[in-house]
């Protein structure tokens, strides 16, 4: 019969296993929270694109306004916005925070900022 000593098995322990499976459900539930936010950056940055077909800054944030509630994002609103022309272009910049609640007193920030293109 073979005798295998400790020193030369090799692999994972349990406890190991349960720590390395609690950080990567702890890490798929913050994604869970970060992704619908990433999503809604998405559909803001679409918005401001499709603003910048108006010729006034009233009628900018007027077709940001009906963007956002064709998209339903709460985070930016027309008034929000920065309107400028370069030459014969109109850009549209933006910028927001989201705050993810994590545990206790901590909350997770993430900046968002963008601008047509």
């Amino acid at each position: 019969m073979k005798r295998v000593s400790r020193a030369t098995q090799s692999g994972i322990s349990f406890v190991g296993l349960l720590f390395v499976v609690g950080v990567l459900a702890c890490l798929g539930v913050v994604a869970a929270q970060v992704f619908p936010t990433v999503v809604e950056y998405q559909a803001i940055l679409k918005a401001a694109q499709k603003a910048t077909a108006g010729n006034s800054v009233p009628e900018v944030r007027q077709i940001f306004d009906k963007a956002s509630e064709v998209d339903d994002f709460k985070a930016i609103r027309g008034r929000d916005l920065e309107i400028s022309k370069e030459g014969d272009k109109v850009i549209v910049k933006f910028a927001y925070n989201k705050e993810i609640h994590l545990a206790g007193p901590a909350f997770l920030l993430i900046k968002y900022a963008g601008q047509s293109k």
